[in-house]
């Protein structure tokens, strides 16, 4: 039975990720440093083919793809976004101390949206289900070999859901322009719903 690749890597920086500030639906673009990081992995390292190419439909996730895999064609899915902050992008969370509903969402964001935004449980949903749905179309067309580049957050979520081993999403942070790979068996992924995280994405240098 055929299994499946995909490799889940996360954009390059961001400046007001770097300064602290939520960014989640915000369409910024990436720094001048996160374009030059991704160059330096590329040269230094070297991404796997991408096979068929994903992308969160923000352009940070975007242009690092055009960075990473340039010249490939790039299907977006507006399911691979980051969560909606609502009325919290942009801001830090020294700007919203004290705010009663911000400390409600940090106690449980499963639970509580921010005004305006995503809750945890629903962006987990949809998430997930965005994932399913990839998973079907690589099945159904025969793609043996797939990359999604989007969110740190989406990267979690989708691992915590599904990976083996299984472990808690802050198990699966990532630096920016770095990730994983899992493999999908078909039988397991029927049976289950898993899939195996097998290596980090690029691949960590072998030790000579």
């Amino acid at each position: 039975m055929q299994s499946y690749v995909i490799n889940l890597i996360r954009h390059g920086a961001v400046d007001e990720t770097l300064k602290g500030r939520y960014i989640g639906k915000t369409d910024v673009p990436l720094s001048k440093n996160g374009r030059e990081d991704l160059l330096t992995v590329k040269e230094s390292i070297g991404y796997p083919s991408p096979g068929k190419l994903y992308s969160s439909p923000l352009q940070r996730c975007v242009q690092s793809c055009e960075f990473m895999f340039p010249g490939e064609e790039i299907t977006t899915v507006s399911a691979f976004s980051e969560c909606d902050f609502g009325n919290w992008e942009g801001k830090s969370a020294a700007e919203l101390a004290g705010n009663t509903e911000f400390a409600a969402w940090l106690q449980n964001s499963d639970k509580t949206p921010p005004p305006g935004g995503e809750s945890g449980k629903d962006f987990a949903a949809r998430v997930c289900r965005g994932f399913e749905r990839l998973v079907e179309k690589m099945s159904a067309e025969g793609i043996t070999n797939a990359t999604v580049v989007t969110h740190g957050g989406v990267i979690m979520t989708i691992l915590a859901c599904y990976g083996i081993p299984q472990a808690e999403s802050y198990r699966w942070r990532m630096d920016n322009g770095y990730g994983f790979s899992v493999r999908v068996n078909p039988f397991l992924w029927m049976r289950d719903r898993v899939v195996e995280v097998f290596d980090t994405c690029p691949p960590a240098p072998k030790a000579e």
